[in-house]
């Protein structure tokens, strides 16, 4: 998404006229005179503390290739066939995200190259122009901008679980708030697939944020969907999405999964890891292609899980199989320390909360699964001795649990809920994490 308006701009040499405010910015981001940089020397380079991977020798030599034909050896006719190519991706693009697109990143890099092809005037400009707000914000240095228009979805899925988890669907109050919730799920519900035979399906499913997002998200899908099997099917409340659409969303996320049993987030696994390769970011490792992940499998699997008590004749083989493939990839993907990577939060903690999850809704806890009992020790040997978990962000990059300074609520609370879906034996570890989880919350009120 970002390499195509990025491949436009960079082939077309687009500018802007130099004036008083370029100017100016040219003179702040640099740290050295703007006109004294030698912008080809610097093509790879970046900070360090940025630099997560180096680029291959094979893409440099492409690269060096490719400067040499484009600068060159190019025909203008050639050029102008792929102008109208990439032209025609990147305003599919903007259709199926109602000029949101994916993200803030190249949803920046469309404005330009609309203003470039279709000017400062043009419908496609006014319509791009309406979108800027949703990743806007003010925080306390100044505007900033968020990385996606929000995660309503994914927030409202978990907070409608949460709240009927805890009994709270009949109080008045929070039932006011469900049903407000629960109008949400339905209209965020994406209803068809997008007429973009690159696309994954996404009939049924749901997204990151809100409809106009645009994409399915596999987890946030799983999510969405067991928010409303609570409601509709054991809380009470009416099926304003209708069971028709609940089994779309079954049919699409049976779509998801991958040929090593695991789910990815927005679409299928669709090519080889040797085209990281041709990964020209040196601060985004695994980019090139999706993967599966712990978190996505483990949502899909407890989705369908949920799904099939309350409708256990619908594609009765095709969930069970998917349930047994997907506890096969968490099994593969259990670390010989008893926990598992995390790739959408911290880290090991996250990931081994999933994975015991997807253990538990396929009918297996500590007492009967050799995998759960290794997790649960796997917690266990990092348990604080105030009661609680303590993971410091650096397990993401170093790949190594790496302990934080003093115990963290959410890695607690991670722990604690990992503990309870492994069905341990001895409470007293939990017991243990639900009290310094009250002791921090108590700190935290006092503090602000």
């Amino acid at each position: 998404m970002v390499y195509l308006p990025t491949s436009y701009l960079w082939s077309n040499r687009c500018t802007a006229p130099l004036d008083d405010l370029l100017a100016e910015i040219r003179e702040e981001i640099y740290t050295a005179p703007y006109a004294t940089i030698n912008f080809g020397r610097h093509r790879n380079t970046t900070a360090p503390s940025d630099t997560v991977r180096s680029v291959s020798g094979l893409l440099v030599f492409l690269f060096t290739l490719m400067a040499f034909w484009c600068n060159y050896l190019r025909p203008r006719w050639l050029l102008n066939l792929a102008n109208r190519r990439v032209s025609e991706l990147m305003r599919r693009e903007e259709r199926n995200t109602d000029y949101n697109c994916l993200a803030p990143v190249n949803k920046a890099f469309h404005m330009v190259c609309a203003l470039h092809e279709d000017g400062r005037d043009s419908e496609r400009m006014r319509r791009h122009r309406e979108r800027i707000a949703v990743y806007m914000w003010l925080g306390p240095d100044g505007m900033t901008s968020g990385g996606t228009n929000g995660a309503q979805l994914w927030d409202t899925a978990f907070a409608v679980q949460a709240a009927v988890e805890a009994g709270l669907s009949t109080d008045p109050t929070a039932r006011e708030a469900l049903t407000k919730a629960h109008r949400f799920l339905d209209i965020t519900q994406l209803r068809d697939n997008l007429d973009d035979p690159f696309r994954q399906p996404r009939k049924g499913g749901w997204p990151f944020s809100t409809r106009s997002n645009g994409y399915i998200v596999s987890d946030c899908a799983a999510e969405g969907l067991k928010a409303v099997l609570m409601l509709q099917k054991e809380a009470g409340f009416p099926p304003l999405i209708s069971d028709a659409r609940l089994r779309d969303c079954v049919n699409t996320l049976l779509l998801m999964q991958n040929a090593d049993g695991g789910v990815a987030s927005y679409e299928n696994t669709r090519g080889s890891r040797l085209l990281e390769l041709l990964n020209p970011a040196e601060v985004f490792d695994d980019i090139m292609v999706e993967y599966s992940y712990v978190e996505c499998t483990t949502a899909v699997l407890t989705a369908l899980a949920r799904f099939r008590v309350h409708f256990p004749g619908y594609r009765a083989d095709a969930i069970e199989n998917t349930i047994r493939r997907a506890v096969e990839f968490m099994a593969a993907r259990q670390r010989p320390d008893g926990g598992w990577y995390g790739s959408w939060a911290i880290c090991f903690t996250y990931a081994t909360f999933f994975a015991v999850q997807a253990f538990e809704a396929a009918g297996f806890q500590h007492g009967s699964s050799e995998a759960v009992q290794r997790a649960c020790g796997f917690l266990l040997e990092r348990q604080r001795d105030d009661g609680g978990w303590g993971e410091h962000h650096s397990s993401c990059v170093e790949r190594r649990y790496v302990e934080h300074e003093t115990s963290q609520v959410v890695n607690t609370a991670w722990a604690v809920l990992a503990l309870m879906h492994a069905g341990y034996p001895d409470p007293s570890p939990v017991e243990r994490g639900l009290h310094v989880r009250i002791v921090i919350f108590f700190c935290l009120l006092f503090v602000y």
